[in-house]
């Protein structure tokens, strides 16, 4: 099962909640893995300290122009749909941070003039924390797209056991790349008028994609702004409510998992648990 937990905003506290959902099916003895897909800003590290066995290169094909055979005719530079090819009076010019490696502009250059090379735009880290398998992505600092580490991070999710998909915060292209294909997505909230708002877009984004998707609210009791009210309207399971407190934060500040140190967040860690293998739990978003 592909669990992805995301939230529409960034602070909810997404990344406590996958990793304390890995760490807690793991002591049941499931077969689990974590995987960062959070790539511009990775920090499920710090809750799960990895010893990372291999760190892989991610790579895109960029295009290498033959100058001796390149007439300069432009074909490349109308095939190019990302602006990273430019004619200049005799020559192509070639922007490799623009470049999405589609290689259309190889298939449209008349004199076989375009080759491709390969261009690193982040790594991969691989590893285990303790009795959860575990992966993270890191985009190149300066780079501008995520989504080429998002997929290349896709092809190590396990077929078998459970996988937590920690994703980017947001509804953007990486956020629509990590949901594509999973089986459930925990949408992580706060009864903010913020987290309505971006909770609200969130769902919009799991309903185009048709994936199961249920609520977590986190830090209830801080505020009454419709949230509640809105998952009932909208057909969409609350499976867990967490609520305020300080120690929380102090955990989180420490760098520990909630669930070690505080036995009411363990045990809400532990319900959810319960209520994401159960069957009857799936409940789609339409």
């Amino acid at each position: 099962m592909r669990i992805v937990v995301a939230s529409g905003k960034g602070g909810t506290g997404k990344t406590t909640v996958a990793t304390s959902l890995a760490v807690e099916l793991a002591s049941r003895g499931e077969r689990v893995a974590y995987l960062d897909f959070d790539v511009e800003a990775p920090n499920g590290h710090i809750f799960l300290p990895p010893v990372v066995e291999e760190s892989v290169p991610v790579e895109v094909p960029i295009p290498a122009i033959d100058d001796e055979k390149c007439t300069a005719c432009g074909k490349c530079c109308e095939a190019c749909q990302f602006n990273a090819l430019a004619c200049v009076a005799d020559r192509v010019l070639v922007f490799p941070e623009m470049c999405h490696g589609c290689g259309a502009c190889a298939l449209a250059c008349p004199e076989d003039a375009i080759s491709e090379v390969p261009r690193t735009v982040g790594w991969m880290d691989i590893g285990y924390s303790g009795a959860v398998s575990f992966a993270q992505g890191k985009l190149s600092i300066g780079e501008a797209m995520a989504v080429p580490v998002i997929r290349a991070l896709k092809k190590r999710v396990p077929v078998e056991g459970f996988s937590v998909l920690d994703s980017p915060p947001g509804t953007s292209c990486p956020v629509v790349e990590t949901v594509r294909g999973a089986d459930r997505v925990m949408l992580v909230t706060e009864p903010t008028p913020f987290g309505l708002n971006d909770l609200k877009l969130a769902v919009e984004t799991v309903r185009s994609l048709g994936v199961p998707a249920g609520i977590v609210i986190n830090r209830s009791g801080i505020g009454d702004s419709g949230v509640a009210d809105y998952c009932r309207r909208e057909g969409l399971r609350v499976y867990a409510s967490i609520p305020d407190d300080r120690s929380v934060a102090e955990a989180y500040a420490r760098g520990e998992l909630p669930g070690r140190v505080i036995p009411e967040y363990g045990r809400i860690i532990g319900k959810l648990a319960d209520e994401l293998v159960r069957p009857e739990a799936e409940v789609g978003v339409s």
